[in-house]
């Protein structure tokens, strides 16, 4: 039987890297198509020079199973990268995001739920744009992945390594309550693993990839980042209130933490029911913390930070301010 063959658009940053080692550890034939800037996954049998806002020549002779795309930026790259492509592969992945939902995004929402309009705007617009461009192409061979938050090792958003280095230092550590307080995300592996199922499986439409509600609480996170660290961190525990009256930002000071309410509602009370009926299965937060922290140790402790991103994180002396006030 013939190797399955995959075109990674990427594949060196965080998902892309994931789903490339994913690929590669079922015996796929990874090819990846990128700038070429910087180490590939071990195993990938061709890289290819190309400039996706650009010059797509090198991707434009082959054939492949399937494609996996993960591209956050104008729709319109998304588009032509499908058209380029159109005939020469089985089906096409899209890492979207539940983002396209329209805000606020309902608790217990599914793929039903209203969507943004796409174009050229914000984070969700170009998402959705991308969603539409690659549909109006590939159609029902499109597998659109709307992920949630998404964590593991290689995270180049800095969340969930701010996160463990902050508890590592140890000492007094603003702890954002409830500590029971559900969070829902999904691994990137098990995002990577998924997907490639998906694929072989024919799957194509929209699926909101990421764990059933409360699949950890701030509680179990953040005991998962302390025993995996090792650090003598002492959680001292504030109450919602008090957090955004000293003018701290939740999700970007405080990453992955949304006070109760309808924004907490709808990015932590998604219903991912369909991918869950398809296979999707999501591990234990000890082990994705314990591995992201395993990686950031390998790496000398500091994260990848993309430049599209803003860097996100407390400020010591915000935080050391608020403690203060703590018991």
């Amino acid at each position: 039987m013939a190797k399955r063959t995959m075109l990674m658009l990427g594949g060196t940053g965080f998902v892309g890297r994931a789903m490339a080692e994913e690929a590669i550890a079922r015996g796929w034939e990874v090819t990846l198509f990128n700038r070429g800037k910087r180490a590939v996954p071990e195993g990938v049998a061709r890289v290819v020079a190309g400039e996706r806002e650009g010059d797509l020549a090198g991707i434009t002779g082959g054939e492949w199973d399937v494609v996996v795309d993960t591209w956050s930026g104008a729709p319109g790259v998304v588009g032509r990268s499908a058209e380029a492509l159109k005939g020469r592969v089985g089906r096409y992945a899209y890492v979207s995001s539940r983002s396209v939902y329209a805000y606020p995004p309902p608790e217990g929402g599914t793929e039903e739920a209203p969507l943004v309009e796409g174009g050229d705007g914000d984070y969700a617009q170009v998402k959705r744009g991308a969603e539409m461009a690659l549909e109006e192409v590939f159609g029902d061979a499109a597998l659109l992945l709307r992920a949630g938050l998404i964590l593991g090792p290689y995270e180049d958003i800095g969340r969930l390594p701010w996160w463990l280095n902050r508890v590592a230092r140890g000492g007094r550590v603003l702890a954002p309550g409830p500590r029971d307080l559900p969070l829902q995300y999904v691994d990137v592996r098990d995002l990577a693993a998924w997907t490639l199922d998906a694929l072989a499986a024919g799957l194509g439409g929209p699926y909101d990839v990421v764990s059933e509600p409360g699949h950890t609480t701030t509680g179990s996170f953040l005991a998962a980042c302390a025993a995996a660290t090792g650090g003598a961190a002492e959680f001292v525990w504030a109450d919602p209130d008090a957090i955004l009256a000293a003018g701290i930002q939740p999700w970007t000071d405080l990453p992955l933490w949304l006070p109760p309410g309808p924004e907490h509602a709808g990015m932590h009370g998604a219903n991912p029911a369909k991918a869950l009926r398809a296979g999707l299965r999501c591990r234990d937060v000890t082990a994705t913390v314990a591995d992201t922290w395993s990686w950031l140790q390998s790496i000398g402790g500091k994260a990848p930070h993309r430049p599209d991103r803003p860097p996100v994180g407390l400020p010591p002396q915000t935080e050391a301010r608020l403690l203060l006030t703590l018991p």
